[in-house]
């Protein structure tokens, strides 16, 4: 099997590129970013702190988080329920930011990452992709862009779908999430000592992707 590992930090548009890159390589598309908001979104739900690591994991139990491909589609299920658009929200984004800091959530999405990879031709982004749950990944990239492109893209996102938000408070979430993404105790965002920079702040979507696949093809065939 051929396992792709993209990191990167929030709004690097890591999952449009790297889900376009995996279709156009017949690959298998896996967000892991969407577990994480999956159950950031039971947490919001429930009414819980998810800042609350004891909180946080004391509902795991309670929790199933499962990844179907529909038609080629990643959808997200939670305890059955399709939750594809909800996990989208800024809300979602920060809380999935809270809850990937919990030890026991980390391990508790470890294993269903890890047999996507060994059953599958797979992308699979997410933030410790290749430092943590695919080492051994025959590519790994990091894909980022400057914090005012990246939450100018989340913005028009967010503008696209209705979405009140400021770009003003777009670019704060993302950069208070940035912090906590790189300063958390377990498994902190960085690029993996082997992995490829791509820097996406001067690429359309279109060169981002040339680039990534690229990026691939060339290690593959090494």
């Amino acid at each position: 099997m051929i396992n792709v590992a993209i990191d990167g930090p929030a709004g690097a548009g890591k999952s449009t590129i790297a889900r376009t890159a995996a279709q156009a390589l017949g690959y298998i598309y896996v967000d892991t970013g969407a577990l994480y908001r999956a159950v950031g979104v039971y947490s919001l739900r429930r009414g819980f702190d998810t800042k609350n690591a004891d909180t946080v994991a004391g509902t795991l139990s309670d929790i199933c988080v499962e990844l179907k491909f529909i038609g080629g589609v990643q959808h997200v299920f939670l305890n059955g329920e399709d939750v594809s658009e909800e996990i989208r929200t800024p809300e979602a984004s920060m809380a999935a930011s809270d809850v990937s800091a919990v030890p026991a959530v980390r391990q508790f999405l470890f294993d269903l990452q890890r047999n996507i990879a060994k059953q599958n031709d797979c992308i699979m982004d997410g933030r410790d992709i290749g430092t943590v749950v695919l080492p051994q990944a025959e590519v790994k990239i990091f894909l980022t862009a400057s914090p005012e492109a990246r939450a100018m893209r989340r913005y028009r996102e967010l503008q696209a779908k209705g979405a009140a938000d400021t770009f003003e408070e777009v670019l704060a979430d993302l950069k208070q999430r940035d912090y906590n993404d790189s300063h958390r105790a377990v498994a902190p965002l960085k690029p993996a000592e082997d992995s490829i920079l791509v820097d996406t702040t001067e690429l359309n979507l279109e060169e981002s992707v040339k680039k990534v696949i690229a990026v691939i093809q060339e290690r593959i065939t090494d």
